[in-house]
Parts: C-alpha cells; sequence; structure tokens
C-alpha cells in the first residue's frame, strides 16, 4: 500500500482508541468533576467490564451475538454495583476528603487487582466479536465490528449528553458539581448524586471495556494503560467537560494511531506527554475547561 492507503488504516484504528478513550475518560472527569475526587482505581473498573465480559460469554452458548449482548448488559450493572459498594463503605466515610480518597482509591486498585489474579488468573483470555463482517473499502477490507465500536461510543457519548443537559438527573447533577452545599439545602440528597455518579463513572469504564475486549484480550493488568490515558484526556480537554473530553480523546487517538504506524508507539507516548505539560503550562484548566472562581 502507498502513503495514502496507510494514512487510512491509521486514522481508523486511531479512531477506535479514540472511540473507546473518550467513554473511560468521560467516566473519570465526571467523578472528579461532580465529587472532587481523583479516582485512581478507574482502571481497575475497566479492566472488571472486560473480565466480566469474558466470563459471560464463556458461560452462554449458541450465537457470539448472545454472550456478548449479555455482557454489554450485565458486566457494566455489576460493576456499577461493585463500585456503589465501594463509594458507600469507603469514599463516604473518609467524607469525600481528596488526599485520603487518592490513598483509597490506590488500595481499591490493588484489592481489584488481586481479587481479578485469584479467581481469573494471569492468563490474557480472548472474547469472540459477536460478528465478523468486513467493510470494503477502496484499498482494503475493514473489520466491520471495530467500526460499530466507533458508532456505539458516539451513540453512548451522545446520549450521556442528553442526560447532563436535557434531564433533571443532569441538572442535579450539575447543581451538585457546582456547590454541593446549596445543593443540599435546598433538598438534593447530595449522598445519593456522589453514588449514582461514581458508580456511572464505572460503567462507562465498563461499557468501554467490553466493546474492546473481542480485538484485545481480557487480562487482570489491562486497566493500567486506559487509566494513563484517560487521565491525559482529563487534563488535555478539561475536567467536566464533555466536548473537551472527546475533542481530547480524538486528538489523542488519531495521533497515537497515525504516529504508531509512521513512526513507532514510544515517540506517541512521548508526543502525548508533552502536549499535556503545554496544557498544564499555558491553559491548567484544560481546553474546554472553565477557570474555578
Amino acid at each position: 500500500m502507498h502513503f495514502g492507503p496507510h494514512l487510512l488504516l491509521a486514522a481508523l484504528e486511531g479512531l477506535v482508541t479514540s472511540a473507546v478513550l473518550a467513554l473511560t475518560a468521560l467516566g473519570l472527569s465526571l467523578v472528579f468533576g461532580v465529587m472532587r475526587v481523583v479516582n485512581v482505581a478507574h482502571g481497575e473498573f475497566f479492566m472488571l467490564g472486560a473480565v466480566l465480559a469474558w466470563a459471560i460469554t464463556s458461560a452462554i452458548g449458541g450465537h457470539p451475538a448472545l454472550g456478548f449482548l449479555a455482557a454489554l448488559v450485565i458486566a457494566p450493572l455489576i460493576v456499577g454495583a461493585i463500585a456503589l459498594v465501594a463509594e458507600r463503605l469507603v469514599l463516604r466515610r473518609l467524607n469525600y476528603n481528596p488526599e485520603a480518597t487518592i490513598v483509597a482509591t490506590i488500595g481499591m486498585l490493588y484489592i481489584i487487582q488481586q481479587l481479578a489474579l485469584s479467581f481469573y488468573g494471569p492468563e490474557a483470555r480472548p472474547v469472540e466479536p459477536p460478528f465478523s463482517y468486513r467493510i470494503l473499502l477502496p484499498w482494503f477490507g475493514y473489520s466491520g465490528y471495530k467500526l460499530s465500536i466507533i458508532a456505539a461510543s458516539a451513540l453512548l457519548l451522545i446520549a450521556t449528553w442528553l442526560v447532563l443537559t436535557r434531564t433533571r438527573i443532569g441538572l442535579i447533577m450539575r447543581a451538585t458539581q457546582y456547590d454541593s452545599e446549596t445543593a443540599q439545602a435546598f433538598g438534593i440528597p447530595v449522598d445519593r448524586v456522589y453514588g449514582g455518579v461514581f458508580a456511572l463513572g464505572a460503567m462507562l469504564a465498563a461499557i468501554a471495556a467490553v466493546l474492546i475486549v473481542p480485538i484485545s484480550q481480557a487480562h487482570y493488568l489491562m486497566g493500567q494503560d486506559p487509566l494513563l490515558l484517560s487521565f491525559i484526556v482529563v487534563i488535555i480537554g478539561g475536567l467536566g467537560s464533555l466536548r473537551g473530553t472527546v475533542v481530547a480523546a480524538v486528538l489523542i487517538g488519531l495521533s497515537d494511531g497515525i504516529i504508531s504506524m509512521f513512526f513507532s508507539p514510544t515517540l506517541a507516548k512521548i508526543i502525548a506527554t508533552l502536549l499535556v505539560a503545554m496544557v498544564l503550562v499555558f491553559r491548567p484548566q484544560g481546553l474546554f475547561g472553565t477557570v474555578s472562581r
């Protein structure tokens, strides 16, 4: 292939990465934006989603699409329930203190990781994709499932935007984010909002993992890279900004795909790190974030 086909292939792979990264980073951004909690265990909720997807698809026989659809529904619900229990038993008891919650979520990270190692094992295990159609492009055939990941992520991001901007639940979340004490004075159950947001953030990470695991493999250490990249996206895009999260995810995903294709993955990571440094120096609130008053 010549330059054009290589560029198209790299861009498509980058968009797949961007789609998964946008969902994962959005969960992290929502948790910090509303609760002011840096969830270091966010990558482990991603890993749990992938591991549960493998377990569910392995338990359900028949066509691979049946197991995948079941995993897409059940795995995020289980991960959300685990996150809700963790929020009530750990974070709420710490009164959401920023320093204490960082230490607590680091502890949660290692607990979840070791539990996965104990019950799931150290092996990387594949999940069969729900379908294996290939889309014929001018120069090559491309996985239809990978294109469906981009479409599914776009639909979920639009649905999240509608919930945050067009529903009463979104209004309550934004009010809690703006001033939790005033929101509580007006009768908003802030503790319940915090629990729901923490569970929602974990569920978004789990959905992203279920979508990506058929083209990768479920492994108990797979949460490390998504956590790091999510932090990069949140820093660049701006905390609490859905638009910033999507733009930053597309920027990081495309640059990673194209630079990795034509140069090396290491250079892509170096450029992403330099971009974060420049944003922190020249616009600490992120590209689309607002300055706190």
